[in-house]
């Protein structure tokens, strides 16, 4: 984990662990560092989401890059994939989204997007850091500030809006089947998809319903969004319609709503856009990516269906990863991120219930059919605050009692004890045919950990 940035970008309060200082650097360095690396004037583009902060955190971006010489180039409010889209499709050095994801309207982020759309490297993002810092060591110098561009060199905004409309037109192009006459619900968490998810089921003909698309700078993600299903859950029982999509403030993740008010979260999805490409002859290596905090249900029902499956620790940055090293088509998380390579090199909620769509037409058939095979097992996590994770993690008398429960579970559910990646916690997870099984079997691990002195006081 870096100093400012995680897995999934620098995220803070706004104005109070990250500020417009912090992205008036992000936008000096990157501007400055790409135009070094170029040769010329760095070309950048950006996008946010509709929290009130972003625009605030855009300006100082904005002024950061053009006073280092680049030439910045605004989506406005756009989804996440769009972004990585623009970057790889438009030959753009680099991209940043403003955004939090499906956080509260309070927090925000800059996310960085390499010139291939994808997360940007670690060592990049380092760089970044160490400037913030100030203490930069580049190019065989050692420097805390870098120079400003002057005269001509000093670079423009561009507006870029219609790179988002290209994106648009990528999604509709996509779709191999009509959407005519489906009765399709779409929550948009009051975030970045508000226009774009709309405009590209009704393009494809779809009687499409939206609720959140009222964007007002402090509603994204409340009570909205994929992160509030139960929302969507009642608005397509209410108004009978066929299917459902919900998308998280940026739009890189999708839940789906089938027509009797069900959830279909990422793991369905996978289940179901995996199995269609297999029977399509298009799953390459016959093999779906997925994270340690799938359900034991998928894996159960993968096993059925003849499909194999990849394990990577949680975050759709690992996900990716392992694709591309391993050139597998499909895969995701439970949240909803899911990545089809063939299409993008991040999760695109839009284009995923594009995607689950395409399944349920050429199948003729209802999405809750489609996701009937897997049987989702009951699942119980719970954290317990420690000293020190790695000592608690590796006791002895705590990894014999993980292995107890595994042998009792066998091939009925599993156990998964973890530590968080941001907290001084320990999470314990176990699926187990029955609720009951499965509180019994946490709480068993947790006693332990408690019973050698690892909790924290």
């Amino acid at each position: 984990m870096g100093r400012y940035f995680g897995t999934d970008g620098f995220r803070g309060e706004a104005n109070k662990n990250l500020t417009v200082e912090h992205a008036f650097k992000v936008g000096r360095f990157l501007g400055w560092y790409y135009g070094e690396l170029k040769g010329g004037k760095a070309n950048i583009v950006i996008g946010k989401d509709t929290r009130r902060s972003s625009y605030m955190f855009e300006y100082a971006l904005v002024a950061g890059l053009t006073a280092s010489g680049a030439d910045a180039y605004l989506l406005h409010v756009t989804t996440t994939p769009s972004v990585s889209y623009v970057v790889r499709a438009d030959d753009f050095d680099c991209g940043i989204m403003i955004s939090a994801s499906h956080n509260p309207f309070h927090d925000n982020g800059i996310k960085l997007i390499n010139g291939n759309g994808e997360k940007m490297d670690e060592k990049t993002v380092s760089y970044v850091e160490d400037y913030i810092d100030g203490n930069v060591e580049l190019f065989g110098e050692s420097m805390s500030e870098i120079p400003y561009a002057t005269g001509e060199a000093i670079g423009r905004t561009i507006d870029y809006a219609a790179g988002r409309n290209r994106y648009v037109g990528y999604l509709i192009s996509l779709a191999q089947h009509s959407f005519k006459n489906i009765r399709v619900g779409l929550d948009c968490a009051n975030g970045s998809a508000w226009q774009i998810a709309k405009n590209v089921f009704d393009a494809l003909g779809a009687k499409t319903y939206v609720i959140n698309n009222e964007p007002n700078g402090t509603n994204i993600n409340t009570n909205a969004g994929s992160t509030h299903i139960e929302v969507l859950q009642k608005y397509v029982k209410d108004n009978n319609l066929d299917i459902g999509f919900a998308y998280d403030g940026d739009a890189d993740r999708c839940i789906a709503v089938d027509e009797n008010g069900n959830v279909v979260d990422g793991d369905l999805i996978l289940y179901i856009c995996g199995k269609h490409l297999k029977e399509q002859g298009k799953l390459l290596n016959n093999t779906v990516v997925t994270t340690i905090m799938s359900n034991f249900g998928l894996y159960k029902a993968f096993d059925e269906a003849g499909i194999n499956y990849e394990k990577t620790a949680v975050g759709d940055k690992y996900v990716y990863e392992n694709m591309v090293q391993n050139g597998h088509r499909i895969g995701g998380e439970q949240s909803g991120h899911i990545i089809f390579s063939k299409y993008a090199t991040t999760g695109d909620g839009i284009l995923t219930s594009l995607q689950v769509m395409e399944v349920v037409l050429a199948k003729k058939t209802t999405l809750s059919k489609l996701a009937e095979p897997v049987r989702i097992y009951p699942q119980v996590l719970k954290n317990i605050r420690v000293n020190s994770k790695p000592e608690a993690q590796n006791d002895p008398a705590v990894q014999a009692a993980v292995q107890k429960v595994a042998e009792e579970l066998g091939d009925t559910g599993r156990i998964l004890v973890r530590e968080s990646g941001t907290e001084p916690v320990i999470r314990v997870m176990v699926e187990a045919p029955s609720e009951a099984l499965c509180e019994k079997y946490v709480v068993q691990v947790i006693d332990v950990i408690k019973a050698k002195g690892h909790e924290a006081k």
